[in-house]
This record gives C-alpha cells, sequence and structure tokens, in this order.
C-alpha cells in the first residue's frame, strides 16, 4: 500500500481496480473562501469507500483521494469540456452545487485560470497517474483486466435529472468502453435484483471511464453511479446540514453490498476467462 497525505493506493494481484475519485472531504485550505464547509462536502459520494471495503479481500487493486471534488474533480475532463453536452453539469473545479448553490462566497473567490491549473498539477495528475501506474502493472500479467469507477448521488436532484434515479447506474459510454459480454453479465445481474436499474441512462462515465476504456487494449471500464438511497437513508426534502449526509449503516448496507460483490466477483471471473 502507498499512502500520501491525500492519496492511497491499495494494490492486489486480481484483474480489478477500483478507482474511488469523490470520497474524499479535504478542502485544501479554501475554507475561508468557501460559502460553507457543509456546502463544500454535499455532493461527496458518501460512505463509498465503507461500502465496497470488502474490495482489497478480493485480491482488487484500490485508488482513493482524500480531496474534495469541490477542489477538483478527477472524473472531468481536465480541458473543461462538458462530458454531457447540453444537460448541466459541473466543471473540472466546481462553483457551483448539484443543486445551484455558490461554492464560493464571492465572485473574486472563485479559482481563476492559473489556479485551475495548479490544481490539475497538485491533484488530478497526480490520481491519474496512480490510475494509469495500476492499470499498467495490473497488464503486464494479467491479457484484460477491469476498471471499476465507483460513484454515488442524491436519488432526486431536479436540476440534473428528471424524476428519481435508479438505484443501479451501470455506464460504459454506450458500449465503448469494455467488451459487450462483460456489460451484459454486471446488466443480468443487475436484472436479477429486482431493483431498479439503468444501463447508460444519465450517467454514461465520466473522464475515467471515457479515458481509460480501452477494450481493444484489454482494459474495460465501468462506472456505477448508485442512487444513495441504496445504501443510506436519504432524507425526503432538499439535503441541508441538519439531515445530511445520514450516518453509515452497516445493516442497512448490506443488501446492496451483496449485489456489488457479486457484481465485482463475476467481473474477476470474467477477466480471467
Amino acid at each position: 500500500m502507498t499512502d500520501t497525505p491525500w492519496l492511497t493506493v491499495v494494490r492486489g494481484t486480481a484483474p480489478l481496480l477500483l478507482s474511488i475519485p469523490h470520497t474524499g472531504t479535504e478542502l485544501a485550505d479554501l475554507e475561508s473562501r468557501l460559502s460553507s464547509p457543509w456546502t463544500a462536502r454535499c455532493d461527496t459520494d458518501w460512505w463509498i469507500e465503507k461500502l465496497y471495503d470488502f474490495a482489497s479481500g478480493l485480491g482488487a487493486t484500490v485508488v482513493r483521494t482524500g480531496i474534495s471534488r469541490t477542489v477538483i474533480d478527477l472524473n472531468r475532463d481536465p480541458s473543461g469540456a462538458s462530458l454531457y453536452p447540453g444537460q448541466t453539469t459541473t466543471g473540472l473545479c466546481p462553483t457551483e452545487t448539484f443543486d445551484g448553490d455558490d461554492l464560493y462566497r464571492h465572485e473574486e473567490d472563485k479559482p481563476d485560470a492559473a489556479e485551475i491549473e495548479e490544481r490539475r498539477r497538485t491533484y488530478f495528475d497526480p490520481y491519474h497517474a496512480a490510475l494509469q501506474a495500476e492499470i499498467d502493472r495490473l497488464r503486464a500479467t494479467h491479457d484484460r483486466i477491469v476498471l471499476y469507477d465507483c460513484h454515488s448521488i442524491r436519488s432526486v436532484l431536479p436540476r440534473l435529472f428528471e424524476g428519481t434515479l435508479p438505484v443501479f447506474n451501470l455506464g460504459t459510454n454506450d458500449g465503448r468502453s469494455t467488451d459487450p459480454a462483460l456489460q451484459e453479465k454486471v446488466r443480468g445481474i443487475l436484472a436479477d435484483t429486482g431493483v431498479s436499474y439503468v444501463v447508460n441512462g444519465r450517467f454514461k462515465g465520466g473522464w475515467i471511464t471515457r479515458r481509460y476504456g480501452q477494450p481493444d487494449k484489454g482494459v474495460h471500464a465501468l462506472q456505477m453511479e448508485l442512487a444513495c438511497r441504496g445504501y443510506m437513508r436519504e432524507p425526503g426534502d432538499k439535503a441541508s446540514p441538519e439531515n445530511w449526509p445520514s450516518e453509515y449503516e452497516a445493516a442497512f448496507a448490506t443488501p446492496i453490498r451483496e449485489k456489488l460483490l457479486t457484481i465485482l466477483q463475476s467481473a474477476i471471473a470474467w477477466a480471467n476467462g
């Protein structure tokens, strides 16, 4: 295991690499410029590192950051181009929450181009260098590997999507980031859960899935975006400091953990097959 103040890499030998880019809560000394620490952390992928803490026991490699997505979003195109043209989304260094609330106190507090570039060099580039290094290491001993990008989001966010999000949202960049056989294998598992799911719906995969998913080179990338209600108690109203995030309850999360375990075990078996 390698561990810096904000980047953790746990190495395994199975043909499975987990990326966890959005569970960080560290704000890189920006608190005085931000509207509030809670607002800055509101869109964190809460407790995903706990939900998948069984992965290393399967022999998977796990790369995770402690830096908040408010500082820099490691799953966005570093050029600043939108991954979902025509749809509302947040950028490389967001200035608004998913609800549309301002992240910064004043206009002059927002990062300019030079600061965005500095954040990219400091946090974005090292995270992606770590991902690439682990891909290369695993590909040296496996003909094919699975890169599984772990995410979650609140179930109802009218600014981003209509209605209530399915519990499981599997993204493969419209089938371009993985072999169809692996996509179908995971889709079948989701169908058997009896829980709502979609493949390549609102969330087709972010920069990580699109950048590294190269089936012709033996790297098969999946993004799993979970609706938070699948493993934690979501508020009925808009999230606030009084109701969000709810605590992680292991018993409440057990049913979805069992499904995720099946998915990861199947991904390893497929890669080894």
